[in-house]
């Protein structure tokens, strides 16, 4: 009976080994996620603060916003794909704790970094673009 309990507790470890549990790895970004609910944050005004498109649409940091096409108020359809793709590379999907998108604009008090020029666009982890920016790190999709 021992040498059974010893066998199948073996097996389970084993089974755990080569079956991990889901991880931040596991974390896809969803594009349209993206598009229909993060691309708005970077062009809305915020009280204090000027909109993140206005200096990052002509900075050459990492964080680079497309220009907007002559008389719209969004971007077309390629340069959202292009953005999604260059701005995906600022974040670890699974894990805004270590995502430069959040990090960056976010209050030092509350684990953000020291310097941004744009200032404190989140005061706090609570803010509502902050939230939505950690639910698509973390994955959310479009509700159908």
């Amino acid at each position: 009976m021992r040498t059974k309990l010893v066998s199948l507790a073996a097996a389970a470890a084993f089974a755990c080994v080569l079956c991990p549990a889901a991880s931040a790895a596991d974390v896809t970004l969803d594009y349209e996620f993206f598009k229909a609910r993060v691309e708005p944050i970077f062009l809305k005004k915020r009280p204090d603060h000027v909109r993140c498109y206005v200096c990052h649409s002509e900075s050459t940091s990492a964080f680079k916003l497309e220009k907007l096409p002559e008389g719209k108020k969004f971007w077309s359809e390629e340069q959202s794909r292009r953005q999604f793709e260059s701005i995906s590379r600022l974040v670890v999907p699974g894990d805004p704790s270590k995502s430069l998108l959040l990090l960056r604009p976010l209050a030092p008090e509350q684990g953000g970094y020291a310097y941004h020029s744009g200032g404190r666009q989140f005061a706090s982890r609570e803010t509502p673009e902050w939230k939505t920016l950690s639910a698509w790190v973390n994955g959310s999709k479009l509700k159908p």
